[in-house]
């Protein structure tokens, strides 16, 4: 038999095979510079009768704007994308190699879930894949990219990536869609139980992206930023001593990250749900930072359990990176509702104090300091490095003479007058807060860069 012929025959087979999914890795990677591994990897599905060609995965090593990265790209014209023992055990020693090398990871969702006839065994096989993607957490960065369907198990990987990207029909569910809406009893579309529509519920994306080419320009900005694959402190063209005046006139959430951050270089995580809560990254004065930005105009931000799982989960990024936190703070406490009540937020709280307390963090105080709001997210007990708060901050045990009423309702108080004007003063100056030591400055709005960057300067190396 000739031996070229028949080599040249299998290889058509499985470019054949794979040539969708291996266009999409060729459209996000460098140009040639994808190379693949075990990509003669076949197995024999005993129940469906026919043969996996690259065990339905195709994995390999390639850079990114010159940017190391290993690729795991779930092949869905292979038996639908099936998971099997053979496929995670090809996943698997990509994850090793990249752990061993300290490079990142980029996975290609698009799987129905586990073939079937494999038993036990892909049980195993998925705890195997499970098991290295947590390894890998905290080392280097990983990310998906679900440009399809994610059923099953693998969507834990969904879950489980530092960063996550949904095309236009991405659709992530631990089972499958119809079933739940069948077992809800109520007339819900695959969109509605695993798709972008979903999102707000699950947490689990941090872009929805319209393409490759928008994945690979946010993956490029975030290797930028990441100490990992970028620098932690580089130059920036961006005037260290910049100013914004308007600040002075009018303070806004949106309006501080375009006054402090870097050029263009913020990016905002999980923009898809619990708005309120703006979780950002990029740079400050060429450091590396990550930034929680409370929202909620005027009235400040009140917590929810959404919001402080979206700022725990965003937490435990910045502890696993090593990265600085700022906080700018518009906070009032937890939101006083029935339902809030009744949910796990004490619970989530508690975690949160324990997730941010040895982080390197500032803060400031940009809006409202209200009670727990303070305690969280400025107090210098909870470990901050430096706090500072603007002129026209409030800083305060209750929000308002009418809140304090509210709360003492039952506790006898003599002084009226001198009742209201405690609680009214407090509420309008933050000094009250310097005075005990536990500001360190008070400042014009317009010059919360410099501050910032001086602080980081300090806190940085």
């Amino acid at each position: 038999m000739n031996r070229v012929n028949l080599h040249k025959n299998r290889r058509e087979k499985l470019l054949e095979s794979g040539s969708e999914i291996r266009a999409k890795i060729a459209s996000l990677t460098d140009e040639s510079s994808f190379v693949e591994l075990s990509s003669y990897s076949f197995s024999k599905n005993e129940f469906y009768g026919e043969t996996a060609e690259g065990e339905g995965v195709v994995t390999g090593f390639a850079t990114i704007e010159g940017n190391p990265c290993y690729i795991v790209a779930q092949n869905p014209n292979v038996l639908s994308g099936g998971v099997s023992k053979a496929n995670c055990d090809k996943i698997c020693k990509t994850l090793i190699a990249a752990q061993n090398n300290s490079t990142p990871v980029i996975y290609f969702l698009n799987s129905k879930g586990v073939q079937i006839g494999e038993g036990v065994s892909v049980l195993e096989g998925i705890a195997d894949v499970l098991y290295e993607m947590n390894e890998l957490r905290g080392n280097v960065p990983q990310f998906a990219v679900v440009d399809g369907d994610c059923f099953g198990a693998f969507a834990l990987i969904a879950a489980a990536c530092d960063f996550t990207f949904y095309m236009k029909d991405a659709c992530v569910c631990y089972a499958s869609p119809s079933v739940i809406a069948a077992t809800s009893k109520l007339p819900k579309t695959k969109a509605d139980v695993g798709g972008t529509a979903s999102v707000a519920n699950t947490g689990i994306a941090e872009f929805t992206v319209e393409n490759i080419s928008e994945v690979k320009e946010k993956i490029v900005a975030l290797f930028d930023i990441l100490p990992d694959t970028g620098v932690a402190v580089t130059d920036t063209d961006d005037d260290l001593n910049r100013t914004s005046p308007a600040l002075n006139e009018k303070v806004c959430a949106d309006c501080l990250v375009k006054a402090v951050f870097d050029g263009e270089t913020a990016i905002e995580l999980g923009a898809g749900y619990s708005n309120e809560v703006a979780c950002m990254l990029g740079r400050v004065g060429g450091i590396s930072v990550a930034a929680i930005v409370f929202r909620g105009g005027e009235e400040g931000v009140e917590l929810t359990p959404a919001s402080v799982d979206k700022i725990n989960n965003f937490v435990g990024f910045v502890s696993d990176f090593g990265l600085p936190l700022v906080n700018f703070v518009n906070v009032k406490g937890i939101l006083r509702t029935y339902e809030v009540s009744q949910s796990s937020v004490l619970t989530k709280v508690s975690n949160l104090v324990y997730n941010i307390k040895d982080l390197t963090k500032i803060s400031v105080v940009y809006g409202k300091a209200v009670g727990l709001g303070y305690s969280l997210f400025a107090a210098k007990a909870m470990g901050y490095d430096y706090s500072f708060a603007f002129c026209n901050a409030q800083i305060s045990l209750f929000d308002g003479i009418e809140a304090a009423h509210v709360e003492f309702e039952g506790v006898r108080y003599d002084n009226e007058e001198a009742f209201a004007k405690k609680y009214a003063e407090e509420n309008q100056d933050p000094i009250n807060a310097a005075k005990g030591g536990y500001i360190d400055d008070i400042i014009e709005p317009q010059f919360v860069r410099q501050y910032l960057i001086s602080s980081l300067q300090t806190l940085v190396r």
